[in-house]
């Protein structure tokens, strides 16, 4: 079978199982462990930040946060012109180019982590760079929708998404494992020396043990190479989808000029967005993240050359249609509340049980002290996105089933109830001098909204196969879940700033409030009588 496919017809049952069904699969299975270290690079400072302050790097709480939410953002904003890679690159070429970028953030975080005496910016500068990882859903997603029947979309679909998923729960389970080991010998730089309890998926690892925390970048160059190696000779470009595919290297400079374009925006926001000295802090959050969006689709618009110019034009189509934005919506609840609760857990598990909270009756005023007892993040964070991303393709295929909106608004009736629980647990703990003892019912209605997330994710992609053509719903693909990966940088930002103004509550309150105002919106869309698109 050559590289380049000219004839694509998976709707067609005959061509289906003679010829489409062989290559689809074959593509599916090599995207999916390529986007599961897309995940996992992107996620990574999730896991880091907490390690970096258990070995007394001289950051702040606060300023770790921005870690994550830098890289939140960046991956958010990388997905705005992932989502068009596929029709102007062709899939086989966008992901070895995209897996083979990885490399970069990866081995430049496992340099400057073996310097924490090295200014703030240049670990945000990685953090920035990683989020690379996060656009390639855009691409990957829009990739593998193009090569099955609209009949096999959700399911598929959920197995790319589902299983690149697992890139959270791989990265919070193999980062804390392979710090404890110097897997590189001398190539790999000396470890550091925990100045407090850490952890990992077996328990409890004690102050005193030597780290090589760089390990959390190194390691996943022994993954890329062979897989970016994979793509190159295992995957296809399908013609009929890339018409104007030109040559490998024009392909290469198409996707590599727009990711530039992207970073320009998402610097000029952040820079806007952030406190000094890190930026000049004159926006807030939600000034800031629309800028970003539309600045990004500005400059995609005009730097745009040639027959990409044309291409980028057409595609731009699906913002004319409502339905582009009520998706985007009900996205931003399953995978946006997926991947920002994934990105916020582990050092909100760190600063909400890690001390001990007295209130001082005299004063009225809370002191947070080192707790004891406190439960280890690195132990217990991952369980959470394993359960979300083990059930999504479980989404899919109940939403082939019998719909995906009515599976969208039982989900999100659910995590109605479970943030406004979420909210009230986290008051109890934050205003206790014994954290610990909430933790149980903490860790459980997290991964109550982590699975109502996965099936949802399955559920609104199957609605999306059901609403758009072929042409269209790549393009929404990928623009559904670049606006809601901003909820990577949404939710650690809106829980730092919570949980500072000592009101962690306020946060899971606020998130249950938007999931009832999609619920609703849901609802009106695609499940009233006499609504333009029931589904079902």
């Amino acid at each position: 079978m050559p590289t380049n496919i000219k004839e694509w017809n998976p709707e067609d049952p005959t061509f289906w199982e003679t010829t489409g069904k062989k290559i689809a699969y074959r593509n599916l299975w090599i995207s999916v462990p390529a986007l599961l270290c897309g995940f996992a690079v992107w996620l990574m400072w999730g896991i880091i930040t907490v390690q970096m302050s258990n070995l007394g790097f001289p950051f702040s709480k606060d300023e770790l946060f921005t870690l994550t939410a830098i890289s939140g953002l960046a991956g958010a904003t990388m997905r705005i012109p992932s989502s068009f890679f596929i029709r102007l690159a062709g899939g086989r070429n966008v992901i070895f180019l995209t897996t083979a970028m990885l490399l970069a953030p990866a081995i430049g975080t496992g340099v400057v982590l073996q310097h924490p005496d090295w200014p703030l910016w240049s670990f945000q500068l990685m953090a920035l760079w990683s989020g690379v990882g996060g656009g390639n859903f855009a691409s990957s997603m829009s990739n593998i929708s193009t090569f099955f029947p609209k009949r096999l979309q959700g399911t598929a679909l959920g197995i790319n998404a589902g299983l690149g998923n697992f890139g959270v729960t791989t990265m919070q389970i193999i980062i804390p494992l392979v710090m404890t080991v110097g897997m590189f010998g001398a190539l790999g730089g000396e470890p550091m020396t925990l100045v407090k309890d850490s952890g990992w998926i077996l328990g409890k690892i004690t102050a005193g043990t030597e780290t090589f925390i760089q390990n959390a970048g190194f390691a996943w160059v022994l993954s890329l190479v062979p897989l970016a190696i994979i793509a190159w000779f295992g995957m296809n470009n399908l013609l009929p989808v890339t018409p104007d595919l030109g040559g490998t290297l024009v392909a290469f400079i198409k996707v590599t000029w727009l990711y530039t374009l992207a970073f320009v925006p998402a610097i000029g926001g952040l820079y806007l967005y952030l406190p000094a000295p890190t930026g000049l802090g004159v926006l807030n959050m939600w000034l800031a993240m629309p800028l970003i969006i539309v600045s990004t689709l500005g400059v995609m618009k005009l730097a745009a050359f040639g027959a990409m110019k044309e291409n980028i034009a057409k595609q731009f189509a699906i913002f004319n249609n409502k339905h582009t934005w009520s998706m985007t919506a009900l996205y931003l609840v399953t995978f946006g509340s997926f991947i920002g609760f994934s990105m916020a857990l582990p050092l909100s598990i760190t600063v909400i049980f890690g001390d001990q909270h007295i209130l001082d009756a005299a004063t009225g005023i809370w002191t947070h002290v080192k707790n004891p007892h406190a439960p280890s993040a690195l132990q217990y964070a991952w369980i959470g996105p394993f359960v979300g991303a083990l059930i999504r393709p479980v989404g899919g295929w109940i939403s082939d089933k019998v719909g995906g909106s009515i599976v969208t608004q039982i989900i999100s009736a659910v995590m109605v109830v479970a943030s406004a629980y979420a909210g009230w647990i986290m008051m109890q703990a934050y205003q206790s001098a014994t954290p610990e003892i909430f933790f149980t019912q903490f860790l459980v209605v997290f991964v109550v909204l982590f699975a109502a997330t996965g099936i949802g994710n399955g559920s609104t992609f199957r609605t999306v196969g059901v609403i758009f053509d072929r042409v269209q719903a790549g393009p929404v693909l990928g623009w559904t879940s670049a606006v809601a990966a901003y909820g990577s940088f949404i939710a650690p930002e809106v829980i730092k700033n919570q949980i500072k103004a000592g009101t962690p509550e306020n946060a899971m309150y606020g998130f249950a409030i938007f999931y009832a105002v999609c619920l609703v919106l849901n609802w009106w869309f695609y499940l009233r009588k006499g609504s333009e698109i029931r589904n079902p």
